[in-house]
């Protein structure tokens, strides 16, 4: 059969959560993209659970939260077993709690279709090149070969990434030394324990999902990883449990199982020319607090805007640095902890001096916060040039809006994916200065409605990432800011 050939601006490979949501992000910025995802089918697996704050206002700025339905936050949270109260930040909380991976994946999904995104399952990349001038992708699918040519390419396709190999980037970090268990259980009597139990021999973890359903995770110290081609069968995860627990859960029924391991690596870089990596292929690590899927959303967050405006012409290539700049120490913090609270979780009895210090120290509101941020990812500030403002690389908090039209937030303001520049003292001379970009950022003249802007300012512009990039005062000048973050005003 003859080998086709297509042409596309953007390849997107993985349908997982950080390939939708930049599929979606493309697509609402008028950008075709085609994502390519090796398997068929939804496996309907959910390793994640769940979302954090900074993922719910990710969703909440591009109007997805109601395609959820109701979602459930809660203040409890841990750190490596230790509680943790999210109530010491303001916002802050654990999350969605019990939203299966399945769910939201079908929620970004229904949304890039809506969208008109171009997902196609069933299709594997074999092979890739890029000459400088684009990458061209050589994909295996159920109509025979395919070769396309895009201006850019991001690996969203999990931690064994295929792009990350054939694109050569470097994985340096440790390798798995244990081998451990998930798996959702039906018709089984499992006592809850949601914030993971240390017990001799290793740790578990139990959580009632509802239906029936019951999440496990099974740590058995000293069991060495296996290169496994299926998931385990259930009996095996079931005899581990019993050893750890002494409970018999194998007259259950699995809804799946998987195996997983302690391994930590990051990509040295997130971008070779014009290949790009996102979410679990740019970072693996412990699962430990359900961070991973929520890092590798707000990775594509942070990357779809700029992408797009680079393939519109709007912005120049060095925006795309920026994507590394940012994420890439985010990734390193997110292994940083989960590895810290895999020694809490793993190592064995030896480590529960240090717990208890630990659980001390939480109830000192100052740590209880540092943890807070770190896990929750609400301590994430980008550097976005000069200036002094608090809010400067800091995710705008939501406020209500008075407008000539009416009431408004910030958060709604941000559906449509551009960015903001809120102008709060009605200055005619600020929107005269940004109407060279009208094309790439909305100018809105309000004021706070109910409570006040805190820290206040005279003007805000907001990234379609909902991250501050300049105020007044505060910043520099406002056209530096504006040329830096969307490229040249338009003449």
């Amino acid at each position: 059969m003859t080998e086709q050939k297509e042409t596309v601006p953007v390849v997107v490979v993985g349908a997982g959560p950080a390939g939708l949501m930049l599929a979606g992000e493309l697509r609402l910025a008028g950008v075709d993209v085609v994502v390519l995802e090796r398997l068929a089918e939804p496996t309907g697996e959910s390793r994640g659970l769940g979302f954090t704050a900074r993922t719910m206002e990710s969703f909440d700025q591009r109007g997805l939260l109601p395609r959820l339905g109701e979602v459930e936050t809660s203040n409890v949270g841990h750190f490596a077993g230790v509680p943790l109260d999210f109530g010491v930040l303001e916002g802050a909380h654990f999350g969605g709690k019990s939203i299966p991976q399945s769910r939201t994946e079908a929620m970004l999904a229904g949304w890039v279709d809506d969208l008109g995104g171009d997902v196609r399952r069933g299709h594997e990349v074999v092979g890739l090149s890029d000459d400088g001038d684009g990458v061209d992708v050589e994909v295996r699918g159920p109509d025979g070969p395919r070769r396309l040519r895009a201006s850019y390419l991001v690996g969203c396709d999990g931690g064994r990434s295929t792009v990350r190999k054939l694109a050569g980037f470097d994985f340096p970090g440790t390798a798995a030394t244990v081998e451990m268990f998930i798996a959702d259980v039906k018709d089984a009597d499992i006592k809850p324990r949601w914030a993971g139990e240390p017990v001799p021999g290793g740790m578990v973890l139990a959580g009632p999902l509802g239906d029936g359903v019951t999440r496990i995770v099974v740590c058995e110290r000293g069991r060495a990883p296996r290169k496994r081609t299926e998931p385990p069968p259930f009996a095996e995860v079931a005899a581990g449990w019993q050893r750890l627990t002494g409970e018999d859960i194998s007259g259950g029924t699995a809804v799946w199982t998987t195996a997983f391991g302690d391994a930590a690596r990051q990509a040295a870089q997130y971008r070779r020319g014009r290949v790009l990596l996102a979410g679990d292929a740019a970072h693996i690590h412990l699962p430990a607090g359900g961070q991973g899927m929520n890092v590798s959303i707000q990775d594509s967050v942070n990357l779809g805007w700029k992408l797009a405006a680079v393939v519109r012409g709007q912005a120049p290539d060095e925006l795309l640095d920026t994507y590394h700049s940012e994420r890439h120490p985010v990734g390193a913090r997110l292994l940083m902890n989960t590895q810290a609270q895999g020694l809490l979780f793993l190592t064995g009895e030896n480590t529960g001096p240090l717990r208890e210090l630990l659980t001390e120290l939480v109830e000192y509101p100052e740590v209880a916060r540092h943890l807070v941020g770190m896990v929750s990812g609400l301590e994430i500030r980008y550097d976005v040039g000069p200036g002094d403002h608090p809010l400067l690389g800091r995710r705008m908090p939501p406020q209500e809006l008075a407008t000539e039209s009416g009431k408004t937030s910030t958060t709604a303001l941000l559906h449509a994916g551009r960015g903001v520049l809120l102008d709060l003292a009605d200055d005619a001379g600020l929107r005269r200065a940004a109407a060279g970009w009208s094309d790439r950022v909305d100018v809105v003249t309000a004021e706070p409605a109910g409570t006040d802007l805190d820290p206040p300012a005279d003007a805000v512009l907001i990234r379609p990432d909902g991250y501050v990039a300049w105020t007044s005062p505060g910043a520099g000048e406002l056209p530096d800011a504006l040329t830096r973050w969307f490229g040249p005003a338009t003449t």
